[in-house]
């Protein structure tokens, strides 16, 4: 439907997550990905939102100059805001393990910004979705690890996974921003583009 729609433009997916480019997929939309290495850094005085925001947006930076007319570029990131601070992907088996525990029998956020850039504009969206899990067995967090070795994941764990299964309690939002992509406001604001 939006597909038909959104014939003129050219959409272009900056990402190499395989959730993103499925959720396109899903979505039903032509797009073509392409890929440049970001040094995601960011200043240490933002927090939460501006910091997928200014992710989001420093990936799409790297593609300045450089797009044409009917192109609409698409880029994103995903954290996971707990106890003040940010749980990106996780560096190594310790590090995963770390994280998973201390959002064992809490709530935490999982908060995405998706970029859209064209020739001449730049829009950025967000979402926030609170997930809580139930408490967690140490030998339960270490089997997750070891058996799905998430380190592709903010927060060093997947929604659509055993773990999500088994952990999840409660989820207050978007289920779809959690792994990666709020379906729903992207396919929306493209809507806005017809």
């Amino acid at each position: 439907m939006l597909k038909e729609k959104l014939k003129k433009y050219k959409i272009i997916l900056a990402s190499g997550s395989p959730r993103r480019q499925q959720f396109f997929k899903d979505l039903d939309l032509d797009f073509e990905i392409r890929l440049k290495d970001v040094e995601e850094i960011y200043p240490p005085e933002l927090k939460a939102v501006e910091i997928t925001d200014f992710l989001a947006q420093l990936k799409a930076d790297a593609f300045k100059n450089e797009l044409k007319e009917n192109e609409i570029l698409v880029t994103s990131d995903t954290i996971v805001w707990h106890q003040n601070k940010a749980l990106g992907k996780p560096k190594n088996a310790q590090d995963a393990f770390e994280m998973i525990k201390s959002m064992s029998n809490a709530t935490h956020e999982v908060i995405t910004s998706v970029c859209f850039q064209t020739n001449t504009t730049s829009t950025l969206l967000h979402d926030i979705t609170k997930v809580t899990f139930k408490d967690l067995s140490d030998e339960s967090i270490l089997y997750y690890i070891e058996n799905y070795k998430p380190y592709d994941k903010a927060g060093a764990y997947g929604i659509q996974e055993w773990f999500g299964f088994m952990a999840v309690t409660k989820v207050e939002g978007s289920y779809t921003n959690v792994m990666g992509l709020p379906t729903a406001k992207v396919y929306d604001y493209l809507s806005t583009l017809v």
